[in-house]
């Protein structure tokens, strides 16, 4: 192997890549989960945390990619 593609090969960020992909993926399954999750509480549940139903809506609607 010549020094050039060794070199080309170990620069490379396909790894990298693909580990901060997947790791996307799994933050915007989680968010949507989460917001999910949240739509399904009672009032009680949203009193105890200090949540009205506006701040559900407002979180629930936004896409899963927004933090």
């Amino acid at each position: 192997m010549s020094t050039d593609t060794h070199e080309l090969m170990a620069s490379h960020p396909g790894p990298a890549l693909l580990a901060r992909t997947l790791e996307t993926l799994q933050v915007w399954r989680q968010r949507r989960r989460q917001r999910r999750d949240l739509s399904r509480w009672t009032e009680r549940d949203l009193h105890d945390v200090g949540l009205s139903w506006s701040d559900v809506v407002f979180e629930a609607e936004k896409p899963f990619w927004r933090a």
